[in-house]
């Protein structure tokens, strides 16, 4: 004989009971199926929840959902840099790195951001890993040279045509960035 399932007494707030309503409406589901497939996905995932940052994952949505980014693999990135200091019409590359550099540096400017805001966009395209070490001093680690060189034109160029002054000086695989007054 099937033993009864147990049954669970809850008390949702009014937005929770808004957001269960119409996931139970969406997927077409009983309140009991909708309880037990949620618990069942985040006992699955409760690794994934434990370290998610919402801003990070806002931040990737919106980049990812335009059409105007890619998830590239690093070996691919390291390899098209590569190619390109290799190629005849390299200076062509920079020239046009340099325009796209100054439309992103519209797309800032225009949102307001600031030098910190900005470094933190592109940290998100993983570009490098970002480090304040001070309110106008930043370390930017590229776990490789090769990319050095398309990172600091790309600041240079977006910083200059925001109008913000900054200093970049370089190390092995990192870029320090001074916000001069």
């Amino acid at each position: 004989m099937a033993k009864a399932p147990e049954r669970v007494t809850i008390a949702l707030d009014d937005e929770t009971a808004k957001l269960f309503r119409e996931m139970r409406e969406d997927l077409g589901i009983s309140q009991s199926e909708l309880m037990r497939e949620a618990l069942k996905f985040y006992s699955k995932h409760k690794p994934l929840f434990s370290s998610v940052d919402e801003e990070k994952i806002y931040a990737y949505s919106d980049l990812l959902s335009v059409g105007e980014h890619i998830i590239l693999d690093i070996d691919h990135w390291i390899l098209f840099l590569s190619f390109i200091e290799t190629h005849p019409e390299r200076e062509r590359f920079w020239e046009m790195h340099q325009k796209v550099s100054e439309a992103h540096a519209e797309e800032f400017k225009k949102k307001n951001h600031k030098a910190e805001a900005v470094l933190r966009r592109l940290e998100l395209c993983n570009l490098f890993k970002l480090s304040r070490t001070s309110e106008t001093d930043f370390t930017l680690l590229l776990g490789y040279d090769i990319p050095k060189k398309f990172i600091k034109t790309e600041l240079l160029d977006i910083f200059s045509k925001m109008g913000i002054k900054v200093e970049v000086k370089e190390d092995f695989s990192k870029l320090r960035i001074r916000v001069l007054p």
